[in-house]
C-alpha cells in the first residue's frame, strides 16, 4: 500500500546533536555507535574512477532506501545524511596532499536505527534492476563506533586542510590525548555545487588518553 499522505521527516542529525555541527574551535565529544552504509576503496579521489563509481552506488542505495520508507503505509521521510569519509595511508606518518595515490578510504552514510540489513539488501536489489553500477557489490551495512573524539570545522578547499589538521593535533596533545583511529571527514557542502573557498568540512579524529 502506498502512503499518499504527508509523512513525517526523520533527520538523524537532530538525534545526534553536536556530531554534525562543528565550530571553528576544536572540541572533545563522545561518538555513539552508528549504523552506516559503507564502501571501501583506494587511490586519489580526484583521479580514481573507482571513487566516482563508489559515490554513485552509495547514493543510489541511499535514495532507494529513502523512497522505500516513504511509500510504506506508516512511512517516514528519511533525510539523506552528509557524505563522510575515513582516510588513511598504510605505514605513513605524514599526510601527503600532493600525491594521493596511496590513500585508502571508506565512504560512509549514517542511517537511523529503523534501517536494517534486510532493507539495505532489498534496496541494493532494486538499484541493480534499474542501473548497472560497477561498485554496487561493494556496498555494505555496518555499525561503526568511534568513541571519544576531537573535531572542528574546516572552511575552504580540501587541499588547504593542513593548518586545520595541525590545530586539531595540537588541541588533542594539549588535552592529554593522542590519535587512536582513522582520519574522519564529514562533508557539509556539495563540492559539485559549492566554490572551494566556501566548502564546509567537519574534521574528526578519534583519540585515546596519552600514556
Amino acid at each position: 500500500m502506498v502512503n499518499t499522505t504527508k509523512v513525517p521527516k526523520l533527520d538523524l542529525r537532530r538525534e545526534l546533536d553536536g556530531l554534525y555541527d562543528a565550530g571553528a574551535e576544536p572540541v572533545l565529544l563522545q561518538v555513539p555507535p552508528i549504523d552506516f552504509l559503507m564502501i571501501d576503496g583506494h587511490g586519489d579521489p580526484n583521479a580514481s574512477a573507482s571513487f566516482k563509481e563508489a559515490v554513485q552506488a552509495w547514493y543510489a542505495v541511499a535514495y532507494a532506501l529513502k523512497f522505500r520508507f516513504k511509500k510504506l503505509a506508516d512511512g517516514v521521510d528519511l533525510a539523506v545524511m552528509p557524505l563522510e569519509g575515513l582516510w588513511w595511508i598504510p605505514d605513513a606518518r605524514v599526510w601527503d596532499f600532493d600525491d594521493k595515490s596511496d590513500w585508502d578510504w571508506t565512504l560512509m552514510l549514517a542511517q537511523p536505527e529503523i534501517v536494517t540489513w534486510e532493507l539495505v539488501t532489498e534496496s541494493i536489489a532494486t538499484v541493480r534492476k534499474r542501473r548497472a553500477l560497477a561498485a554496487l557489490d561493494g556496498v555494505r551495512f555496518e555499525r561503526f563506533e568511534e568513541g571519544q573524539a576531537a573535531q572542528l570545522l574546516h572552511r575552504g578547499p580540501f587541499t588547504a586542510e593542513r593548518p586545520t589538521l595541525e590545530r586539531l593535533s595540537e588541541f588533542i596533545r594539549q588535552e592529554g590525548f593522542m590519535p587512536s583511529g582513522k582520519h574522519h571527514e564529514i562533508y557539509l557542502s556539495d563540492p559539485q555545487r559549492t566554490k572551494p573557498e566556501r566548502l564546509r568540512t567537519i574534521i574528526r579524529q578519534p583519540v585515546a588518553p596519552r600514556a
